[in-house]
């Protein structure tokens, strides 16, 4: 049951990652159905993250959630109460997002990694934001400003400091909601 839940998520996701691409759905409204798919499936994040697809499926959970939230923050005004709970809520999935890439590069030992900072056009977020290339997951890519996992990753000497890349999915990055 879990598992053909999880292939379903897995297929329309893609399904919704084409139709972005193709230009059919704005990042506000991918977002939108992203969230609603996470929401329909009725599957929580896994507590143990023994495998790669586990760890992938919390990974968006908390990604989708953290990016649903910041979108409400975005467009509601800054003097609401709703805007500071919706930023809240966004920067907890965010963090929840960043434990579980800690998990998947120590479940992975490091090994088949490629990070670096990404081309960006928010001053906000250069020389913060870095993409993560899994090499041997197909098409696996992760985002993070996490100053711990940026730590770990030069640790590990798997850090590019001396590269900064157009991010896999630029027109994802760097358009706003």
């Amino acid at each position: 049951m879990i598992q053909d839940k999880f292939n379903h998520f897995l297929k329309t996701r893609q399904n919704l990652i084409f139709m972005y691409k193709k230009g059919d759905l704005s990042k506000s409204e991918y977002i939108e159905e992203n969230y609603n798919l996470i929401n329909s499936l009725g599957i929580k994040p896994f507590r143990k993250i023994d495998n790669v697809k586990k760890a992938i499926y919390n990974y968006q959970y908390y990604n989708v959630l953290a990016k649903y939230y910041r979108k409400l923050a975005s467009q509601t005004p800054p003097h609401k109460v709703t805007h500071l709970e919706y930023a809240k809520k966004s920067d907890y999935f965010y963090d929840k997002k960043d434990k579980v890439t800690e998990s998947l590069l120590k479940l992975l030992d490091f090994k088949g990694v490629e990070a670096y900072f990404v081309k960006v056009s928010s001053p906000n977020l250069k020389k913060k934001l870095f993409e993560i290339v899994f090499t041997e997951l197909d098409g696996i890519v992760l985002h993070s400003k996490n100053e711990r996992i940026l730590e770990m990753l030069r640790y590990e000497g798997v850090f590019k400091d001396d590269t900064v890349r157009k991010s896999v999915i630029d027109n994802y990055v760097n358009q706003k909601y």
